[in-house]
């Protein structure tokens, strides 16, 4: 058995970013205002930038020129150079952290520019993200949300178990985590007004937990991404909060599905986690022998991740966070491979930076659902607060965190950091 890698920069036990992890995402700082690429280590960003410009990362085989590609404001021109590129920089990014390379480690000058407190940084979107596509992955909770409008005989649509259902979302209002969002107003009914729709803030506004994946290169129109071969088309993922407002939802998507309910804000994580760095937490995903897939969606190896999901709301007024939702990416039903492989079958063409989501990951418990509309069974029964506070849908103030983790056999924890967002009043209160 190799030795466990360890780094010269202190990574407490419990950090999400030990050096086997090595996230890739976006920061800039008070004194350099121009957003970079940086990793996080620890409680640190190493800027890659800086790196590069010192000559550190000038062997990367493919990368032929680092400083020009991580001195940039997104990810999308280090996506497109494809797998073996992402592998080799992140190999070489682990042994310039290592405690046995002196490199970095010896040369305190470069340090003192290039290693930056995570406290001192601003984060970014990752990506320029050109498209983004939500998938309804979940078999729990397309069930639970069937068994709500449709009763439990037709639950789930009778194609649910033969696509990786989705829609199209809105790349405009995705946002980094920590960007506060208003409640949106629009066209709703109530079963005490049901003869038409009427103008108004949303009364029932929800959280989504969801993980979402980002296309690096991508696909020539026409030709599709085969489903054995879509991990190495994936960059990595993040965490994401589709936030939801359920009544707007329920008036519009019939027929063509969600639209206004959905596209006022989505919240991501910032640092994207490489499949290389979760790969050791591979397991096998649900059955899907009854019905089989078709033969373009069959996979024959291990294709779920076991990552905990874990979503945290801090009601107003309260001093602290508390969880509702403890989850695991293993319940999803269709693999982000399976929805990739979809998502191309007809020869749509992806490219690097565009952003797709797995839908809200619920389990098997009451513990485990990924939203409050099932969390509440849509607003019949109340979540409770230690401090008496009770919430059916979120409230004005309110503040959601979404964190994943996982911990290694081996001792130490890839995490995904936060994905917050707090909610302000609507701008808009009077009817159109």
């Amino acid at each position: 058995m190799s030795p466990l890698l360890e780094s010269f920069v202190t990574v407490s036990k419990d950090s999400h970013f030990p050096i086997q992890n090595i996230p890739f995402g976006v920061f800039s700082t008070a004194q350099q205002t121009t957003p970079r690429v940086g990793v996080a280590i620890g409680e640190h960003v190493l800027d890659l930038a800086a790196v590069a410009h010192a000559g550190l990362l000038n062997s990367i085989e493919g990368l032929q020129d680092p400083a020009a590609v991580f001195d940039k404001p997104a990810l999308n021109e280090f996506m497109n150079l494809g797998k073996p590129v992402w592998r080799a920089t992140r190999l070489a990014i682990q042994k310039l952290l290592s405690k046995d390379e002196p490199a970095l480690r010896d040369n305190t000058e470069l340090q003192s520019r290039a290693l930056v407190k995570q406290t001192d940084v601003t984060m970014h979107l990752p990506a320029q993200i050109g498209d983004y596509t939500d998938f309804y992955c979940s078999r729990e909770h397309a069930t639970n949300v069937g068994i709500m409008f449709r009763g439990k005989d037709n639950a789930l649509q009778p194609n649910w178990l033969h696509i990786p259902v989705g829609y199209h979302g809105r790349a405009s209002s995705l946002v980094v985590s920590g960007t506060d969002l208003h409640r949106p107003a629009g066209q709703r009914i109530t079963p005490q007004n049901n003869t038409g729709p009427f103008f108004a803030p949303s009364a029932k506004l929800d959280f989504e937990l969801e993980v979402g994946w980002f296309v690096g290169q991508g696909n020539p129109l026409g030709k599709r991404i085969e489903v054995a071969d879509a991990k190495d088309h994936i960059f990595g993922m993040v965490l994401v909060n589709d936030w939801s407002a359920r009544d707007i939802q329920a008036w519009e998507y019939v027929p063509l599905g969600p639209f206004l309910g959905k596209n006022f804000g989505t919240t991501l994580s910032p640092w994207i986690v490489t499949l290389d760095a979760l790969e050791e937490f591979l397991v096998d995903g649900p059955s899907q022998t009854s019905p089989a897939p078709l033969a373009y969606l069959q996979e024959k190896h291990k294709t779920a991740y076991d990552i905990d999901l874990e979503v945290q709301i801090k009601p107003k007024g309260s001093s602290k966070f508390e969880r509702t939702t403890l989850s695991n990416l293993k319940y999803m039903y269709w693999s982000v491979t399976q929805q990739l492989a979809h998502h191309t079958v007809n020869g749509c063409n992806m490219r690097a930076g565009d952003m797709c989501a797995t839908g809200t990951i619920s389990g098997p418990e009451k513990g485990n659902f990924g939203s409050l509309l099932e969390l509440s069974w849509n607003g019949a029964n109340k979540i409770t607060f230690q401090d008496g506070t009770e919430r059916t849908f979120l409230h004005d103030g309110d503040e959601v965190n979404m964190t994943a983790y996982k911990d290694s056999a081996s001792g130490y924890r890839i995490g995904f950091g936060d994905c917050r967002g707090k909610i302000l009043p609507c701008l808009y209160a009077q009817d159109a």
